[in-house]
This record gives C-alpha cells, sequence and structure tokens, in this order.
C-alpha cells in the first residue's frame, strides 16, 4: 500500500502527534544536561525541574511591593489588549469586506487601497503609533488592530465575492435592499470564514502586542520576559514563552470549537 493511502489508526495518530513534543523535550534535555554538567551555575538552558519550581513561583507568589501574583496580573493586561485589538480589526474586517465584496462602488474605490495597506510592515508604524497616540494601551490595540485588519478585509472580501451570484438575484427578485442582502444573506455565510481568518490572525496579533509590550508598558507577558532578559533569567522567560503558547492554543481551540457549534454546516461542507 502506497504512502499516501496510508492513515494511522487511534493508537498511531497519537502516538505521532506525541511525538515531535517527545523529541524536542529529550533534546532539550540532552543539552540542558551536557551544559550543567559542564557548569553547575549555567542559566541558559535550566533543567525541567528548574522551570517546574520556577512556574510553580511565579503562578502562586505575590510580588513584595504590590502584594499581587504578577503573572497573573500580566496575563490578565495581555489578554485585554489582544481582545481588543483583535475585536477591532474584526469589526471593521468584517464590514469592510462586506462592502467590497457585494458593492461594486466600494470595491472599485477601496480594494486598491487596501491591498497597498496591506504592503506595510505593521511594526514600521510603532513609532508613530507611540508619537501620536502616547504610549499607554491606545498604541498596543492600534498596533494590532492595523497590523491583522487588511488581512482579514482582503480575505472576507474574497470569500463574499465567491458566494453563488443565484442566491443575490434571487434576493434582489424578492425585494430586498443592498442591506438586507448582507445581513441576511451574505453575513450568515461569511461569519465562519471571519472565525477562521481571525484564528490565522492570531500569530501577528501576538507578534504585534509583544513588541509594543517590549517598547513600552509596565505590565504584561511581553513587558515581562524582556524586563527579566538583562538578568538572564531564561528560567523566567521560558515559563512566559510557554505560557504565551497554551494561552494560543486554547483560544484557537475555542474559535474553532465555537466555529463547529455555531456553524456545523461549513465545517460539513469544508
Amino acid at each position: 500500500m502506497r504512502l499516501i493511502n496510508r492513515h494511522p489508526g487511534p493508537a498511531g495518530r497519537a502516538a505521532l502527534v506525541a511525538l515531535p513534543f517527545v523529541l524536542v523535550g529529550l533534546a532539550y534535555a540532552a543539552a540542558s544536561a551536557a551544559r550543567l554538567a559542564e557548569n553547575p551555575q549555567d542559566r541558559i538552558l535550566p533543567s525541567f525541574a528548574t522551570l517546574g519550581s520556577t512556574a510553580w513561583r511565579l503562578l502562586t507568589e505575590e510580588d513584595r511591593r504590590s502584594g499581587e501574583i504578577l503573572f497573573w496580573g500580566d496575563t490578565v493586561s495581555s489578554l485585554s489588549l489582544l481582545g481588543a485589538g483583535v475585536g477591532i480589526a474584526a469589526l471593521i474586517g468584517l464590514c469592510l469586506g462586506l462592502a467590497i465584496g457585494l458593492v461594486p462602488v466600494v470595491r472599485t474605490g477601496l480594494q486598491g487601497f487596501v491591498a497597498v495597506l496591506s504592503m506595510i510592515p505593521p511594526l514600521a508604524m510603532l513609532p508613530i503609533l507611540f508619537i501620536t497616540l502616547g504610549v499607554g494601551d491606545t498604541a498596543k490595540i492600534a498596533l494590532i488592530a492595523i497590523g491583522i485588519t487588511p488581512f482579514l478585509i482582503r480575505d472576507l472580501s474574497a470569500r463574499t465575492l465567491e458566494l453563488p451570484q443565484e442566491q443575490l438575484v434571487k434576493a434582489q427578485t424578492l425585494g430586498a435592499s443592498t442591506l438586507a442582502i448582507a445581513v441576511s444573506v451574505a453575513l450568515p455565510q461569511i461569519m465562519p470564514r471571519l472565525i477562521s481568518a481571525v484564528r490565522l490572525s492570531l500569530g501577528p496579533a501576538w507578534l504585534f502586542l509583544i513588541a509594543a509590550e517590549a517598547v513600552a508598558s509596565e505590565a504584561g507577558l511581553g513587558y515581562r520576559i524582556f524586563l527579566v532578559r538583562r538578568f538572564l533569567a531564561m528560567d523566567v522567560i521560558l515559563t512566559y514563552v510557554a505560557w504565551i503558547t497554551v494561552l494560543a492554543f486554547l483560544i484557537d481551540w475555542g474559535l474553532a470549537r465555537l466555529s463547529r457549534w455555531a456553524y456545523p454546516w461549513a465545517e460539513a461542507r469544508g
């Protein structure tokens, strides 16, 4: 049997999923053991035991000055900014995506403009945002929104253009207005694609957030990583990086579950 026709069973699938993680873990453990054997005070590759104790300390110990657990405060701060930025981008992307895809006049006026905007490196806008909006949360939210909105607009407008013309013609025959067609015909079919596009944009959104927090912030996951780097606190940095990865995975998993629950027909069609 050819490999392209061979599918793993449940046990084989679980083993194949776990295999890359196990190999990476073993490689890290071997490298850490080698460095610590040469220098027990090495801080570049801390052992798993050190990472575990550091993670427990970060999750449970209160800061002496504020009396708060900084780890959870950083998490709330970053997730608030991420949620606001992605939410604004999703709303703008949905509205403009539908407008560009459905209305020829809007498409002619904005399609090229959005394409040009999507070519601007968002991180190059960070100094401009800090100058115009200050170094507070507004600039960080704006960076996330600016960074992913053009992608969402282009993706959703392309999906809107793919809608069967027969549906639009029938809706017009029944007397539906442009707004009614957008809300009743296009929107329900675009929503699954919006969720999918947001999932794809989460990686860049995290990048923009951490970059903004690293430059100017007083709290946040990215702020804490760049704060402790000067002390070579790799155990803290790796704990925060692992936590960011877990959060990103959970958000992506939650959006996927939401899509399957709210739009099962789209999953079946896909």
